[in-house]
């Protein structure tokens, strides 16, 4: 089975709207190791193939600042390294019960054995949850849709090792619902010097993402279309999120300052969205072929 769920998008800024869209620079199609093994090639995990889109992309732009932002399926340390060793800041969800270090402390001269490459162990972020002593910070932070929410939050620095691994110098944030919402999450950041505030506002960007999945998905037919062979599908799905980026841009050509929004009787929109966008392409290819 084929399932093209590996996306690199980038965020930009669009004149019609106040939010920023997310646009699918590079998709690649991830594989089942049965899938892989059938076709003969060596089986890439998810992981892996994000590995390599990223050392893509940064080879493609050698001096550009990158803020790599993904959920928790791309929480992995050795991911980070890649990101540290490639000079991308890299954002993520981190496990509560993530193994959590102190840097490691200074060593007397000629010690011997091995050097250590981590200090002692921290309090897990799960026992800090429960521990009634935990002196948390009260602070707004900003959210879907503009909103603005009152969290519990807690941050540091620690170095996360996972076994077999080298640890990971990271910046942790700790997020804590008081109104009993939401259920208590953690984000980390392989850039230890970022502001607690800039990792949290980085993560929401992230919703950009699913609003795409989900504009494709409903005008564009992405995920419903019919086909017999793997190949079809590694093609047919990136061809279909590149069309989105196509299509915003061409609207973006046709309309630089304002884009025409459909409006119906039982709801106003207020800002344009991709099927606007996606009217105003059809509408001009439609125009030149009469013309022609």
């Amino acid at each position: 089975m084929c399932r093209v769920k590996l996306s690199r998008m980038l965020r930009v800024a669009v004149p019609w709207c106040q939010r920023r869209w997310a646009l699918p620079v590079l998709s690649v199609p991830t594989l089942t190791p049965a899938t892989s093994a059938k076709l003969g090639k060596r089986h890439r995990t998810t992981i892996q193939a994000a590995q390599l889109l990223i050392a893509l992309v940064r080879r493609w732009v050698p001096q550009r600042e990158i803020v790599l932002v993904g959920d928790g399926g791309f929480a992995s340390a050795h991911l980070g390294h890649t990101c540290r060793r490639l000079r991308v800041c890299f954002v993520s969800r981190l496990l509560l019960t993530a193994q959590l270090y102190d840097p490691v402390p200074p060593q007397p001269k000629g010690k011997p054995g091995v050097k250590p490459n981590k200090g002692p162990r921290q309090r897990k972020l799960t026992h800090r949850l429960k521990d009634a002593a935990t002196v948390w910070l009260c602070q707004e932070i900003p959210w879907y849709a503009g909103q603005q929410l009152t969290m519990d939050v807690l941050t540091g620095k620690a170095l996360w090792h996972r076994d077999g691994e080298a640890p990971l110098p990271v910046g942790w944030v700790l997020l804590h619902d008081p109104s009993g919402k939401r259920s208590p999450f953690a984000l980390f950041c392989t850039d230890p010097t970022v502001a607690m505030l800039q990792i949290i506002t980085w993560y929401v960007f992230r919703w950009n993402i699913e609003v795409t999945f989900e504009e494709a998905r409903a005008h564009l037919g992405l995920c419903t279309q019919r086909h017999w062979s793997t190949p079809a599908i590694a093609r047919t799905t990136p061809c279909l999120l590149g069309m989105f980026s196509l299509v915003v841009l061409m609207a973006h050509a046709l309309h630089p300052d304002h884009l025409p929004t459909r409006q119906t009787a039982w709801y106003c929109k207020a800002e344009p969205t991709f099927v606007d966008a996606l009217a105003a392409v059809r509408r001009h290819l439609e125009v030149a072929c009469y013309a022609a």
